[in-house]
C-alpha cells in the first residue's frame, strides 16, 4: 500500500499559513490519545494479524477512525493516507497518518508507541505532531512555525537539533540491528558503530524526537511506510536537521530514512556508503 503523493524537494518554497493546519492537527492528536488510551494495557485487547504478519489491534483502528472522523468535519476537501485505511481523497493537500506507531510495543503494554499525524502539501510534508500520550509527550511543528514538544509544566519548548560536528563524538540510533541486516546493510551498521562515540537501538518514533531535542545526531532505518516517517519530516528540520532517505534523496517514499542534526549529514551518508 503506497501514498500517490508526489516526491518533492523538502525544501520547496512554501510562503502558505499554516497555523490553523497545526491547531486541528494538535486537536486531531487529543482525539487519537483518547482513543489510544481507552484501549492501552487493556487484558482483553483485540489482536489480528494482517496479510503481511504485522499485529493491528482494535485500537489502531479506532484511533485512525477517530482522526478521520475529525479530519472529514473539518476539512473534507482533504485526501487522507493511513495505514489501517489506505488513501483516500485528493493528493495535493493529504494528512498522513499512523494511529499507532508501535504496534507491538503497545499490545505488550509498553509505553513507547505513538501517534504519527501528518499534512503534506504539493509531496511535502508541511505539518508534523507526534503523541507519546502514554509518557505524557507530545512533538509538532510547521513549516515556517518551528519545531515544539511539552514540558512537565505544560509550558511548549522550542527544539533545537545538536550542534556536534564531529563522528566520532555522535550517538546515533540504528533501530535493530535485524532491520539493517535484511536490507543487505549490516557492513554498514558496523561501520557506523565503529565510528561514533555511542549507538543504540532506540526504536520507532522517539529517537527522531531525541534527535529533534539534541539529544541524538542520526536516526536511520529501512522498511518504513510513508506514514512512518511523514510527521517527523517537518519537526526535524525545524529543529534545525536535515531528512533523507538511506541514499540521500528527498522521498516519503523510498523504504528507508536517514535523520540528522544537519551538521553531520553528509558526513553520516559517505561513511554509510563507504566500501570496505
Amino acid at each position: 500500500m503506497t501514498s500517490p503523493s508526489p516526491a518533492t524537494a523538502f525544501d520547496a518554497p512554501f510562503d502558505g499559513d499554516l497555523e490553523a493546519d497545526l491547531a486541528l492537527a494538535l486537536r486531531l492528536a487529543d482525539a487519537a490519545d483518547a482513543a489510544s488510551m481507552a484501549c492501552f494495557d487493556a487484558a482483553d485487547l483485540d489482536v489480528q494479524t494482517k496479510a503481511d504478519d504485522t499485529f493491528v489491534t482494535e485500537a489502531d483502528l479506532a484511533t485512525e477512525r477517530a482522526i478521520r472522523s475529525l479530519i472529514a468535519d473539518e476539512r473534507p476537501d482533504d485526501g487522507v493516507f493511513g495505514e489501517e485505511f489506505g488513501a483516500s481523497g485528493d493528493t495535493a493537500r493529504q494528512w498522513i497518518i499512523d494511529p499507532i506507531d508501535g504496534t507491538s510495543n503497545y499490545l505488550k503494554g509498553i509505553p513507547m508507541w505513538a501517534t504519527l499525524i501528518a499534512l503534506s502539501i504539493d509531496g511535502v510534508p508541511r505539518v508534523g505532531v507526534v503523541s507519546q500520550p502514554a509518557i505524557g509527550r507530545r512533538w509538532w511543528a510547521a513549516t515556517g512555525l518551528g519545531a515544539w514538544t511539552n514540558t512537565s509544566d505544560a509550558a511548549a519548548r522550542r527544539l533545537a537539533v545538536s550542534a556536534v560536528d564531529d563522528v566520532a563524538r555522535a550517538s546515533v540510533s540504528f533501530q535493530s540491528i535485524a532491520q539493517w541486516d535484511e536490507a543487505g546493510r549490516t557492513d554498514a551498521l558496523l561501520r557506523l558503530s565503529r565510528a561514533v562515540w555511542r549507538d543504540r537501538g532506540y526504536g520507532d518514533a522517539w529517537p527522531y524526537m531525541l534527535l529533534a531535542e539534541g539529544r541524538l545526531e542520526l536516526v536511520a532505518e529501512f522498511d518504513v511506510k510513508e506514514y512512518d516517517i511523514a510527521a517527523h519530516v517537518p519537526i526535524v528540520r525545524e529543529a534545525g536537521g536535515r531528512f533523507t532517505s538511506f541514499d540521500g534523496d528527498d522521498s516519503l517514499s523510498a523504504r528507508s530514512s536517514l535523520a540528522t542534526n544537519g551538521l553531520l549529514h553528509d558526513q553520516f551518508h559517505d561513511l554509510l556508503h563507504a566500501t570496505d
